[in-house]
C-alpha cells in the first residue's frame, strides 16, 4: 500500500471481496463495485492482493492425497484458441493439482501450478514441493509418476472406468478452476496463469473460514515484496495504484 493513491477503504473493501468471493471476482467487477476510476488502477490492486495469496511458510500435503494433470484452452486477445486431444499440448495451458482426502469423503487443502509439459522431471518436481514425505499419493496410471521418492505411490489405471470417479477430488477442483476461468475471466490469459490459481487455492482452503481468508491475506501481505505495474507487464506504467 505504500504510496497508494487509494483510499485505504478501497483496499480493505476489496481485500475482503477478494478473499471472501466464493465465484472469484475480475477486475472489472472489482472496479465497478468499489467505484474505482481506472481499470488499470483496479487491476494493479487486484494482482497486489494476490501475491499475498501464498503463505511462504505454509505447510506441504500430507495424508492421502490426489494427483492429476489436466489442461486449460488459453485466451488470446480475440478468442479462446482451439486445442488439442488428450495429453496434447496444442493450444493449451498444462496444470497439476493436489488435494489432501480427509476422513468422512472430505477434501482438504489443494495445490496448483502451472506446468511446462507432463514429464517425469516435472511431475515429479511438483509431488515433491506439494507434499510432506511419508504421503500416499493417489494417481492414474501415467508412466511419468513412477518411482516416486519419499512417497506411498497407489496408482490407479483408468480403463473403462471414468477417471473421475477414481479420482474424485482432484476432478472436482479441476472443474471448479475450469469454471472460474470461463464464467468471471472469459478464460485465462498466460501471463498470469499462477496467479489466478494461487487466488483459487487460497480462497478454497478458507472456503470456511472467511474471517481468517480476510486476516491473513495482511498478515502475509506484510511480509510481501512491493509489487509495480512494470514487473508484472515489463514496462512503465501510466497510472499507478
Amino acid at each position: 500500500m505504500h504510496g497508494t493513491h487509494l483510499p485505504l477503504r478501497t483496499w480493505f473493501l476489496a481485500a475482503h471481496l477478494v478473499a471472501t468471493h466464493s465465484n472469484g471476482i475480475s477486475a472489472l467487477q472489482l472496479q465497478a463495485k468499489l467505484e474505482i476510476g481506472s481499470y488499470k488502477a483496479a487491476w494493479l490492486l487486484l494482482h497486489k492482493l494476490r501475491r499475498a495469496m501464498v503463505n511462504p511458510e505454509r505447510d506441504p500435503l500430507e495424508g492421502m492425497i490426489e494427483i492429476d494433470e489436466t489442461s486449460i484452452a488459453y485466451r488470446t486477445k480475440d478468442d479462446p484458441v482451439a486445442s488439442g486431444a488428450g495429453r496434447s499440448h496444442d493450444g493449451k495451458l498444462l496444470v497439476v493439482g493436489a488435494v489432501e482426502c480427509k476422513g468422512g469423503g472430505r477434501p482438504g487443502r489443494v495445490r496448483l501450478a502451472v506446468i511446462p509439459d507432463f514429464s517425469a522431471k516435472t511431475l515429479k518436481g511438483f509431488v515433491a514441493s506439494a507434499t510432506a514425505d511419508g504421503s500416499t499419493v493417489l494417481t492414474d496410471a501415467f508412466s511419468s509418476y513412477q518411482g516416486m521418492a519419499g512417497r506411498t505411490h497407489l496408482p490407479k489405471t483408468v480403463g473403462v472406468m471414468a477417471a473421475h470417479v477414481l479420482l474424485p477430488w482432484i476432478h472436482r477442483v479441476f472443474a471448479n478452476l475450469k469454471r472460474l476461468a470461463l464464467g468471471v475471466y472469459h478464460g485465462f490469459r498466460r501471463a498470469h496463469l499462477q496467479s489466478y490459481l494461487d487466488e483459487f487455492v487460497y480462497r478454497w482452503n478458507r472456503r470456511r473460514h472467511y474471517r481468517v481468508a480476510f486476516d491473513m491475506l495482511f498478515g502475509i501481505g506484510l511480509r510481501t515484496k512491493p509489487l509495480t505495474y512494470r514487473a508484472l507487464v515489463g514496462r512503465p506504467t501510466v497510472a499507478m495504484v
